[in-house]
């Protein structure tokens, strides 16, 4: 019986390594897509987002987008969004705690049905009493899905240990989701990961662009004051890492796109600032997905498209060369589902289009310690 149980585990064994070994190939040698396609990213959908992205899932299955990536701050943590404290009038802090993650997947993730969701970790993630391991335990359906897994397995078959930040290849593109959710992001163990996934990229000859989404801006952004320049760690990590984007654009004349939300507006082009002088990264700030509504820096440097008070998503389309266009698609009022109007009011709906916004303005780079 022992024998025929090992060899019923080796036979296991040997078919994992096959899977493994297939999607590896299939990684490295995937040809580009023959035709254009989508893929949505916003972020930032604590406040409103029971009611705010029902109808972004509506709009991004409209649009025919691939996935929706959704860079964080699910539910504000610190206080009751507004949207649950609505329905939960009588909540007390630890019926709001135990049921925030989970009102969050049911209101705002089951909208997208089978279409594939992936998540990045915002800051609110991290507020106590929420952490870094209840993060993983709670979204491991989604941090673990099929294709980020043979990901991670193609990168290192030994590699079973789930992270806050992780990739995949889709067609020809890289979509690398990061973690600079805490002041100590990005550590030396991610910053390592970063690197080698970056230095497979520019061997595999049939990727065309990168792609990098994280919660809070890479440093030196127009809206530097809310972005990881406001700790010391994720300033220098953070240079670091728009660096190594920056080398890898110029040595494999291959594609570099940095996606993030955290600052409560939509903007395009946050990168193309003083202290980026001929190193510009293409990038966007899309935190419109439901939460309070910030002002717009003072200064927004050469953006094109620079909105606040809107709700909504960026629809990104990729051509056949891998170059990716975006554009924003803003969520009205009239788009959000009766059921979800129903189910929260009209009065609680107005409210989160005419009133879910402050005054507070994120300061600019002064680029002084560069």
């Amino acid at each position: 019986m022992r024998s025929w149980t090992s060899q019923l585990c080796r036979l296991s064994v040997l078919a994992s390594l096959s899977s493994v070994l297939t999607f590896a190939a299939w990684a490295q040698d995937q040809p580009p897509a023959s035709g254009a396609w989508k893929f949505a990213v916003s972020g930032d959908s604590r406040n409103c987002g029971d009611i705010v992205m029902p109808a972004i899932a509506a709009g991004v299955h409209a649009d025919g987008a691939a996935f929706y990536w959704h860079l964080g701050d699910y539910r504000a943590i610190y206080e009751f969004d507004e949207d649950y404290h609505h329905t939960h009038p009588n909540a007390v802090i630890a019926q709001y705690l135990a049921d925030a993650w989970p009102d969050f997947i049911q209101h705002q993730l089951v909208p997208f049905g089978e279409l594939p969701v992936f998540l990045a970790i915002g800051n609110h993630e991290m507020i106590s009493p929420m952490n870094r391991p209840q993060y993983l335990a709670q979204f491991a359906d989604w941090l673990d899905q099929p294709v980020l897994r043979e990901q991670r397995l193609a990168d290192d078959p030994a590699n079973h240990l789930l992270t806050t930040y992780n990739h995949w290849i889709e067609r020809g593109v890289d979509f690398i989701s990061m973690d600079n959710a805490s002041p100590d992001m990005f550590d030396s163990a991610q910053m390592a990961w970063l690197k080698k996934v970056l230095a497979r990229d520019a061997k595999n000859a049939a990727l065309r662009s990168v792609v990098v989404g994280m919660h809070e801006a890479l440093p030196d952004s127009v809206s530097a004051g809310h972005s990881m320049n406001e700790s010391a760690q994720e300033t220098a990590s953070g240079r670091k890492a728009y660096k190594a984007l920056s080398d890898f654009r110029r040595t494999t004349g291959k594609n570099v796109y940095v996606i993030a939300s955290h600052s409560h507006f939509v903007m395009d082009d946050v990168y193309n600032t003083a202290c980026h002088k001929g190193d510009v990264l293409p990038g966007w700030i899309v935190g419109s997905a439901g939460a309070v509504r910030y002002r717009l820096p003072k200064d927004r440097g050469l953006s094109t498209i620079a909105r606040t008070d809107v709700y909504g998503y960026l629809l990104a389309t990729v051509a056949p060369d891998g170059s990716i266009r975006f554009q924003f698609r803003e969520v009205k009022q009239s788009d959000i589902p009766e059921p979800v109007v129903k189910e929260f009011s009209e009065e609680q709906v107005s409210w989160c289009f005419e009133q879910n916004k402050n005054n507070y303005v994120p300061e600019n780079p002064t680029c002084q310690d560069k």
